[in-house]
């Protein structure tokens, strides 16, 4: 199971950080990636680490204003969020799958688990 932590209301500019847990397996095992589907617009890759944390990956959307991180011992993962846009606002979700390879990352359907969305909004 992954459980997403509760997301938000920002002002455009804002900050806002999410987190995964991970229950019932070993985190360390897996690369966590986060997903966000707007209204009328498909799933799209956001982030994803791999097991070790040592291979991070953006979306070109997102880089320089998001950072994922992940602390193996407490079996989370953390996508912290700055400089928020409105563009951002979508459901939020998480998934645990292998290490990628290239933008392997991207593919959903390589992920095994998945997290319930959380809600992102940011105001104009």
């Amino acid at each position: 199971q992954l459980q997403a932590s509760a997301g938000g209301l920002v002002q455009t500019g804002g900050s806002l950080r999410l987190s995964c847990a991970a229950s019932g397996f070993d985190l360390d095992y897996y690369a966590i990636g986060w997903f966000r589907q707007a209204p009328g617009r498909e799933r799209e890759g956001v982030s994803c680490i791999s097991g070790n944390g040592a291979r991070t990956y953006y979306a070109d959307s997102v880089m320089g204003r998001f950072t994922i991180s992940r602390d193996n011992a407490e079996g989370t993962v953390y996508l912290q969020m700055n400089s928020l846009q409105p563009e951002d606002t979508a459901v939020y979700y998480c998934a645990a799958g292998p290490n990628p390879y290239s933008n392997s990352w991207l593919h959903s359907n390589d992920y095994d688990y998945w997290g319930q969305g959380t809600q992102v909004t940011v105001s104009s």
